[in-house]
């Protein structure tokens, strides 16, 4: 929505890439054993030369601070389109535009298209009256899939991967077809054009439903700690913007009386597209074992995301689910924790596709080299470290294989 003004905010976004980078390094990581070597080295390097070069723009009469505030360039705390439901037919439309609030109220029949107010004039929303149907989770016959998690606010990446794989036109909507694209949790935090990557994912949902195609979007742990008030990974752009001067606190900008609120309490946990199961963190055998299947999750996730943390400490589902053990946080594909669970082993993993009827479970949320699969063909990772890449690559199924997609669009046949 909001260009990149100039050289410097590209120099300003590739020094908050690598701090926030930097941050994720410093706490303890062992499922990265392959970055270890000289990814120290190369930050350092990197970070030296940013801030020389920051150093010498600033020499040269920069005009990047902004009320005595640290170097950033103007627009930065730009955000929105933010829509919150006053009663069934009328909503504020809110963005933080320019160091100013600006809000613009909406009268709605039925539905109503609105035209953004703040750089984004050409950019069409379409919002509607009443409650949100929950998309199914289950899709048989599918004959193409695009999964990729983990965006973070990335918002140019994500576009410059569904661009060159072909998902979106030049435009940005839909031109996939039948095609179904899944993005395996984690839009949110780190990065800075959060709102951005969500307003394109429900414009392209419902494109792609009227193509005959389909977009998921499965709950990570990061919506979940979001819309529960989790802000230890907000990128600091919303809370001293628009959460400053509005005060409306992060969490209630997707309040379940937002637009955006509603449509994400409609997401599912866990999605099976053929064969093919997505969730985010991945599903041990402790989970299957209680018998929970994919619909009852999505549904247990639903009524609970909201509850306040009086009711969660008497609600052991709850906790469950949105604990370590749970579809959002597991992490034993990669490795055990000591106290929670072991590192899952072949036969656990069996027992998990097996109790749902699936050949491969596709995760995001723990951070790998490259996209590969463990366990044979059994579980693919594909949340790949998009700070050293500089780039997203993603999982493509058709014709019965796996492909990784390189950020420019080329296959690689994963064997």
């Amino acid at each position: 929505m909001f260009a990149l003004r100039s050289s410097k905010m590209n120099l300003l976004r590739a020094r908050r890439r690598i701090l926030v980078a930097d941050g994720k390094l410093m706490a303890y990581n062992p499922h990265r054993p392959k970055l270890k070597r000289n990814i120290v080295m190369r930050r350092i390097i990197r970070l030296t030369v940013i801030f020389a070069l920051v150093a010498y723009a600033a020499g040269r009469g920069n005009p990047l601070n902004t009320a005595g505030d640290s170097l950033r360039p103007a627009g930065y705390f730009d955000d929105g389109p933010h829509v919150v439901w006053q009663n069934d037919s009328t909503a504020t439309v809110l963005y933080f535009c320019s160091g100013e609030v600006n809000r613009r109220p909406l009268t709605v029949a039925d539905s109503v298209v609105f035209r953004g107010f703040c750089g984004d004039s050409s950019t069409s929303y379409t919002i509607f009256v009443g409650a949100i149907t929950p998309l199914p989770h289950i899709h048989t016959g599918v004959s193409k899939i695009f999964a990729i998690s983990d965006i973070h606010g990335e918002y140019e990446y994500f576009v410059d991967i569904l661009k060159n794989t072909g998902v979106i036109d030049a435009g940005g909507d839909w031109s996939w077809g039948i095609g179904h694209l899944v993005i395996v949790g984690d839009v949110f935090d780190r990065g800075d054009r959060v709102t951005e990557c969500l307003w394109l994912i429900r414009r392209l949902e419902s494109q792609a439903r009227k193509a005959g195609g389909g977009v998921h979007f499965v709950l990570g742990n990061h919506e979940l700690m979001v819309m529960r008030g989790d802000n230890r990974y907000v990128n600091e752009k919303y809370l001293e913007g628009i959460c400053k001067k509005t005060r409306i606190r992060h969490e209630d900008l997707y309040g379940p009386d937002t637009e955006l609120g509603r449509w994400l309490r409609t997401k599912n946990t866990v999605v099976k597209l053929n064969d093919m199961i997505f969730v985010h963190g991945g599903i041990g055998s402790f989970v299957a074992g209680e018998g929970w299947t994919p619909d009852a999750i999505n549904d247990l996730v639903r009524r609970k995301i909201d509850l306040r943390s009086s009711q969660l400490a008497f609600d052991d589902t709850a906790r469950f689910l949105f604990g370590s053990r749970g579809p959002f946080w597991y992490r034993g594909y990669h490795y055990g924790m000591e106290g929670r669970y072991e590192k899952a082993c072949s036969t656990s993993v069996d027992s998990v596709l097996s109790r749902y009827d699936a050949a491969t479970i596709v995760i995001g949320h723990t951070e790998c080299a490259e996209i590969h699969r463990i366990f044979g063909a059994r579980i693919i990772a594909i949340d790949v470290p998009v700070e050293d890449l500089l780039q997203f690559h993603g999982l493509l199924w058709q014709d019965n294989r796996f492909f990784k997609v390189m950020g420019d669009g080329q296959l690689v046949p994963i064997e």
